[in-house]
């Protein structure tokens, strides 16, 4: 692997001379998420309230926050099994274009339709923390390939970090742009947050296209033990499919206890106790920016503990701040629990990502990241649709307690069912 150097251990793996060892692509590829996750912030707070503005109710934005995370899904799965194939820049140049164009075409014809196909495609509003929707595992993939093992977990969580730090800008842009434009009320007063997201796409294209692709080399095997690398291989294949449908069951408990809440939470807090984006925005802001702190701390954790101590310890506090933010009584408490939640909660998500990837080999990391993205995706877009349904009727607090309930069956599931596998991280085929 070009360009990617190892760091003594007494180096910092955050430091400015650890960043230099990096691979070039992959220091690009984490720069392009980090101008992507400016966007998805305005998009994370705004978003749902310019469909407010429309005259959406809760239960139409939770499908139409549910038709993306299907859509998204669907693609996914497509996306990883070729790109491991053809190689992962193209897919990466296909979201972006398809991003500007329709971006473009929701500033100059906002119909419904072209709002709703936008929406769904790239999965406006989902807080995807600068993520290619369903490309993501191209991208996901691509960036592990650029990156030896043993700096997986600590580049990973990096990686979440800068992405953090984004949507933290993202979101305080969220509170200012729809007051950008003097006289605009209403839902054309959130013009400015889809040009945002044009300028970010237009300006991540032109990122990508320079970029040049090494694509995966197939595994070597000698003539003369050919059938002893077969029977290997395949070994090495029931293992790893084994590996992933585990994974996969444990995500979709995570997930759908996920997308019961973050999606909708903006509507929510505007229902619950009629604030706005200019003080909403503020907490996601300060949310994320701490998250990304909470995320380069995982990365160091992973180091000492170990992947799976790292993704489940801070998850469990988590669940007990979840359950109490539905029964606070003012704006100010519950955004203190659910900055504090966030903090605990999404801050591995480096380090999920990092042992998804490491259950594979490079070959089949494109799979092993759809699979990842679909067990997430599909069941966290039914999410919405049932936490719309809820707060339509007035129950502001099941989401919150049902998404919790599944959230400790997370907990309890990954270390019992995926501990056994962060001894067996395929390092020597990377």
């Amino acid at each position: 692997m070009s360009g990617v150097e190892t760091i003594p251990e007494y180096l910092s793996p955050y430091s400015r001379a650890a960043w230099r060892t990096l691979d070039p692509v992959a220091r690009q590829l984490i720069l392009v998420r980090l101008l992507r996750s400016v966007a998805q912030g305005a998009l994370a707070v705004d978003f749902t309230l310019y469909l407010r503005a429309r005259g959406w109710s809760a239960a139409a934005v939770g499908l139409l926050l549910m038709a993306g995370g299907l859509a998204g899904a669907a693609l996914s799965l497509l996306v990883g099994v070729l790109s491991d194939r053809v190689g992962r820049r193209l897919f990466l140049i296909v979201y972006e274009t398809g991003l500007s164009i329709g971006t473009l075409a929701v500033i100059a014809l906002p119909a419904t339709w072209i709002l709703v196909a936008t929406a769904a495609l790239f999965g406006f509003g989902r807080g995807a923390n600068g993520s290619s929707g369903p490309f993501a595992p191209a991208e996901q993939a691509w960036l592990a390939q650029r990156i030896p093992g043993e700096r997986r977990g600590t580049v990973f969580s990096l990686n979440a970090g800068i992405q953090f730090a984004g949507m933290g800008v993202g979101s305080l842009l969220a509170a200012v742009l729809p007051h950008l434009l003097p006289g605009r009320h209403g839902s054309a007063a959130y013009l400015p947050l889809f040009v945002l997201n044009l300028v970010v796409a237009l300006i991540n294209l032109w990122q990508i296209w320079r970029l040049r692709e090494e694509k995966p080399l197939p595994e070597p095997q000698a003539a003369s033990s050919a059938d002893g690398h077969r029977s290997t291989d395949r070994t090495v294949q029931q293992r790893e499919n084994r590996a992933l449908f585990l994974l996969t069951i444990v995500n979709m408990v995570n997930s759908l206890g996920v997308g019961l809440v973050a999606p909708l939470l903006p509507y929510w807090f505007a229902v619950r106790f009629g604030v706005g984006p200019e003080l909403i925005g503020p907490v996601y802001s300060l949310t994320f920016f701490l998250t990304g702190l909470s995320s380069l701390a995982v990365g160091r954790l992973s180091q000492r503990i170990g992947l799976v101590r790292s993704i489940v310890l801070p998850r469990l506090v988590g669940v007990v701040l979840l359950v109490l933010i539905p029964f606070t009584p003012s704006f100010a408490l519950a955004a203190a629990l659910y900055v504090a939640r966030s903090i605990v909660n999404r801050g591995s998500v480096g380090a999920r990502q990092a042992f998804s990837v490491g259950l594979v080999r490079d070959r089949r990391r494109g799979l092993a990241s759809s699979l990842n993205a679909v067990s997430w995706n599909v069941p966290a877009a039914l999410g919405p649709a049932v936490a719309g349904y809820l707060i339509g009727l007035g129950a502001l607090f099941w989401p919150f307690l049902l998404a919790a309930a599944l959230q400790l069956g997370y907990v309890v599931l990954f270390p019992a069912v995926l501990g056994r596998y962060e001894r067996h991280q395929p390092q020597a085929a990377d």
